[in-house]
């Protein structure tokens, strides 16, 4: 079997010698081939070796993924779920050293495991969609416009180079909007003839 081993340090003080040497020692007492992944800065955007790890699952380039801790795989619980979950669907393994965790298939526990993560996911995500709405419907309340933001122009410009003879293309681009929108305002501005 193929191992992929993934550290990550924050900063640049920290050092990820503990984590290696754990993970290699583990491996090594498994027999499995080892590939390494390390993290030696990252943001919260920004995880270069985190997405080629992934990458490289999906490709079925290794067996297992095999970290230190869950902090250092995922920044959040909504992360590790989906690249777990992600895992999963892949066929690849997930073992966390020292917390215990490992998705192996044929351990009854580990799929529990992988069902009681879903489940939370599932929860996490219903909670933030209601929050969500909580927040759009109080900011409307509040006389806040939600949604796509509304792109105020003057509709007497509208008129005014219509008369000129300009296309409905040439209005759209002066004003800043879609052709549809200027020709809407132009009919919705022309008075019903008596």
């Amino acid at each position: 079997m193929t191992a992929a081993i993934y550290v990550r340090v924050s900063t640049l003080d920290q050092h990820d010698a503990l984590q290696f040497t754990e993970i290699r020692d583990y491996c090594a007492r498994m027999g499995w081939t080892v590939v390494e992944y390390a993290e030696k800065i990252s943001s919260a955007r920004r995880r270069p070796a985190l997405d080629r790890l992934m990458a490289d699952a999906r490709l079925k380039r290794f067996d297992v993924i095999v970290v230190w801790k869950l902090d250092r795989f995922a920044r959040s619980l909504s992360q590790l779920i989906t690249n777990i979950q992600l895992l999963d669907g892949f066929g690849v393994r997930f073992i966390c050293l020292t917390q215990g965790i490992d998705t192996d298939k044929s351990n009854p526990a580990s799929r529990l495991m992988l069902h009681i993560l879903g489940a939370v996911a599932e929860f996490e995500r219903g909670i933030i969609r209601e929050r969500v709405r909580a927040g759009v419907a109080q900011a409307q309340r509040d006389g806040k416009h939600c949604g796509r933001p509304v792109k105020v122009f003057r509709r007497d410009d509208v008129i005014r180079l219509r008369k000129t003879g300009l296309s409905w293309a040439e209005i759209a681009r002066k004003v800043g909007q879609p052709p549809t929108t200027v020709r809407r305002a132009f009919l919705a501005y022309q008075k019903p003839s008596q």
